[in-house]
Parts: C-alpha cells; sequence; structure tokens
C-alpha cells in the first residue's frame, strides 16, 4: 500500500493492514511508545474511521498496584493476561468506554491503554459521533473516553484479536509519517489518575507521548 497522508478522504480506499500478533508481544512498557504513530483502524457498517495513536500509558500485571491485574485474573480482567494483541475494553465511571491493547505474552498479564488519537479517516463520521461541532480535528478523540466515542468501540469488542483485521484493529499505515512523528520527541511521565497505587507506582514514567502534539488528553508535566 502507498503511503497514506493525514487526513487523507475516508472516498481513497484506503484499507490499513493489521499487525501480526509477535508485534504486541513484549512488555506494556515497551508496546506503549512502540504503538505511537501507528493507526486506530474502526470498521462499521457505517465505513471506516481511523486515528493516529499520540498518547499512550502501559500497565503491567499483578505486581503493578496501578493496574487491574493487581487483584488477578478475573472475568473484568481476563483479556489482559494474554494473548497479545487483542483488545481490553473497560467502561469507567459506569459511562465511558476505554480501549487497551493487550501486551506481554500469554498468560501474563499486560495492557497499554491508548489515551488519545488524531483522527486521519472518516472525519465527518468521527464528529458527528462526537456531537462537538465547534470542536478543532485534533480534539475530537483527545482522551480515552472521547476516543472510544469518536470511533464507536464499546464492550462488544472486549477480547476482540486486533490481529484479523475486522471491525477494530492496530496499523503501520503510514510508515514514513509514523517516523517523522516520533522523530519529533516522545517523552514519558507519570501515569494519570493512579495516586492510589502509592511509592514505586504512582510516578512510574509508563505513559508516552508525542511532545506538545495538540491531540494530547492533557499535557505532560515538565
Amino acid at each position: 500500500m502507498g503511503r497514506v497522508s493525514l487526513r487523507d478522504p475516508p472516498s481513497s480506499g484506503v484499507r490499513p493492514e493489521p499487525l501480526v500478533r509477535a508485534v504486541f508481544s513484549r512488555p506494556s512498557h515497551e508496546l506503549a511508545r512502540g504503538l505511537l504513530g501507528l493507526w486506530v483502524a474502526r470498521e462499521t457498517d457505517e465505513g471506516l474511521t481511523c486515528g493516529v495513536i499520540v498518547e499512550t500509558e502501559a500497565y503491567g500485571g499483578p505486581e503493578d498496584l496501578a493496574s487491574h491485574a493487581r487483584a488477578g485474573r478475573t472475568r473484568r480482567t481476563a483479556p489482559m493476561f494474554g494473548p497479545a494483541g487483542h483488545a481490553y475494553v473497560y467502561r469507567i465511571y459506569g459511562l465511558h468506554w476505554c480501549l487497551n491493547v493487550v501486551a506481554e505474552r500469554d498468560g501474563v498479564a499486560g495492557a497499554v491503554l491508548i489515551r488519545a488519537v488524531d483522527p486521519v479517516l472518516g472525519l465527518p463520521r468521527i464528529r458527528e459521533r462526537r456531537r462537538r461541532p465547534g470542536d478543532p480535528d485534533e480534539r475530537l478523540a483527545a482522551g480515552p473516553a472521547r476516543l472510544c466515542a469518536a470511533l464507536a468501540i464499546d464492550g462488544s469488542l472486549d477480547g476482540h484479536d486486533l490481529t484479523t483485521g475486522t471491525a477494530l484493529w492496530i496499523a503501520d499505515a503510514d510508515p514514513a509519517g509514523r517516523e517523522r512523528l516520533v522523530a519529533g520527541g516522545v517523552v514519558a511521565g507519570p501515569r494519570v489518575g493512579v495516586s492510589y497505587a502509592g511509592d514505586g507506582w504512582a510516578e512510574r514514567p509508563w505513559r508516552f507521548a508525542i511532545a506538545g502534539h495538540p491531540a494530547l488528553s492533557r499535557r505532560m508535566p515538565a
């Protein structure tokens, strides 16, 4: 497939190819950085919508006191224990969905929260879903909940295999664009909202972002 520019119209016929499972089979903090610049692709009956990943957050296994896996394997956390390359989708505050990409090897818990994407395909559809006519394009999926609303991601996709190229997948649709994006600078900092995890985990710099990108959910600390 040829190079794809940012914000190509959906009529361009682009269909990004899914990544293979081996890409996801690594420690969550390594995968979190590696996902920057890749695409989240979502296909529904309405068509294809995509966004470039610009912010992520890594979570480990039971030893990580900020992770859902700290409670061990439960009905909710089962996808976190593998296989890698599946989606872990959960609801927060009883209202908003969050998308995670499962990392590690089968039986070892780990996942990466996708905190923000910059929409690149299907913008009219994304804007309709978000119902925010005044927001700039880059703010439509600037946060975990906004991202899921923009791409129509919900609990029905929990456990979905992201390597099949159906419904929801991760793609390296524009390698040259990804390299330029990452070359502009990647910054790391503490994860958001995990003060309860205590010393050693609350401060762990497992949030990764494209430096200064306008689609970030919030500013990275200096």
